[in-house]
């Protein structure tokens, strides 16, 4: 994903803001830092914005930019704080237009001033201007037109989930509470909570989201470190299951050294540079893959495919991308798998006879010169794959399989890396020692 800043500076319009917003900030920054407390003195956040609104009708004038009629408010203290430590003053006084959602003193409140005050360290600014950044969508959003809507793309990349509850506006989990707030350069509306973009990278994400397969086979392929970079990616993510539908050979075959490249032009099939949420998608364009291949989405009964997969669930947002779950793995036209390190020959995909102890003696040849290399994350990649793999094969006694699994629960507790791919190769040894093989 891009930075924060070049974000920024392509929705919004960065320049000096008028001295009276420079001023109110001065003031409401340090009230804003020394605690999040609302202040007494203070009226009621209704009462505040009318206030404001009411004093610019006596002046005659436009209302304010939005930095000075949250300024004027009164309601936003921690808000502007913010504001003026992650360096977005001059961006949310520019010309716009802009949407921000904005929380209240009371919604930061809610996060407690531990929270805050970390938010707020000069460490931690890249951070906070991408929480910011989750309040502002370019554009003027009416709360008329927020109700037609499921979600809004934000300044920072990520998307709010836009939603009705009662005949009231919700965005994530915040409750709107104040709409359509006037300002020169866009428009307020109030929420009760503070919004939390998502922190965790596509990988990340899978991982979180138990995508052991697919986590173990980028790993493999070596492709991990450059999907947890900037980004922005499209990732679509087959499931545990839709690997197991590749079946015994394919598995096998990917675990070949020699098909290591090939591993990694598959997975990149899965991988669109950008972020393609579902309603783009929806429309039935086609988008280049990192493979190189174009995927086609399209829509068939109601229900979102790309390439033939049926997408079955979407927008998991992540900080450098947006994950959409689909239940085939995608194969390119082109790749052929090598059937064996001596022989040299190749064959398509899914034509060989990988049995339950090949599998597993491949797995460990593959994964002893990893490990000699010290990569042992990859060694535990490799192991994990053949471990999923034979746990998809029929012909694989539930002993075995039992066995297996625990591999894989000790392995799934297990920090260190080295640790892990032995957890992992105890229970590949163990296996082919159930079945009759030898390693």
């Amino acid at each position: 994903m891009k930075s924060a800043s070049h974000v920024v500076s392509r929705w919004l319009s960065f320049g000096a803001g008028r001295k009276a917003g420079v001023a109110a900030l001065s003031l409401v920054a340090v009230a804003g830092l020394g605690g999040v407390g609302v202040s007494a003195a203070r009226g009621t956040m209704a009462a505040g914005m009318n206030g404001a609104m009411a004093a610019g009708a006596v002046r005659g004038a436009e209302p304010g930019n939005i930095v000075e009629v949250a300024g004027g408010a009164g309601s936003f203290k921690t808000l502007l704080a913010a504001a003026t430590a992650a360096d977005l003053v001059g961006a949310l006084s520019g010309p716009g237009p802009l949407t921000v959602f904005a929380p209240s003193d009371e919604a930061f409140a809610k996060l407690g001033k531990h929270a805050i005050a970390d938010l707020l360290k000069p460490e931690n600014k890249e951070k906070l201007r991408t929480v910011l950044l989750y309040h502002v969508v370019p554009g003027k959003v009416s709360a008329q037109q927020a109700f037609g809507l499921t979600g809004a793309d934000t300044a920072s990349g990520q998307r709010l989930e836009i939603s009705r509850k009662d005949g009231q506006l919700k965005v994530d989990k915040s409750s709107v509470v104040a709409t359509d707030i006037a300002a020169s350069n866009g428009v307020i509306h109030v929420i009760d909570r503070v919004l939390i973009p998502s922190d965790r990278t596509v990988v990340q994400t899978a991982v979180d989201a138990n995508f052991k397969t697919l986590v173990a086979a980028v790993k493999a392929a070596g492709l991990a470190e450059a999907l947890s970079g900037a980004g922005p990616f499209t990732v679509l993510a087959p499931t545990d299951e839709a690997f197991a539908k590749l079946g015994k050979e394919t598995l096998g075959q990917l675990l070949l050294p020699e098909n290591k490249e090939q591993l990694a032009t598959i997975l990149k099939l899965h991988v669109i540079p950008g972020r393609v949420f579902a309603d783009a998608a929806a429309k039935g364009d086609s988008a280049r893959t990192l493979a190189g291949e174009a995927v086609t989405f399209a829509l068939k009964d109601g229900r979102l495919t790309v390439a033939g997969a049926d997408v079955v669930k979407t927008d998991i947002d992540a900080s450098n991308g947006v994950v959409h779950v689909i239940d085939t793995v995608l194969l390119p036209k082109e790749v052929r798998l090598k059937s064996a390190p001596a022989s040299g020959a190749s064959m398509p995909v899914a034509m060989s006879e990988t049995s339950p102890a090949m599998l597993v003696e491949v797995a460990i040849s593959r994964g002893v010169p990893v490990f000699n290399r010290g990569e042992y994350e990859g060694c535990a990649a490799i192991y994990e794959v053949a471990t999923r793999g034979l746990l998809g094969m029929n012909s694989v006694s539930q002993a075995t399989k039992a066995r297996l699994r625990t591999a894989l629960g000790e392995a799934d507790a297990i920090k260190d890396q080295a640790e892990k791919a032995w957890a992992l190769r105890r229970g590949l040894d163990a296996a082919a020692a159930m079945m009759g093989g030898a390693n």
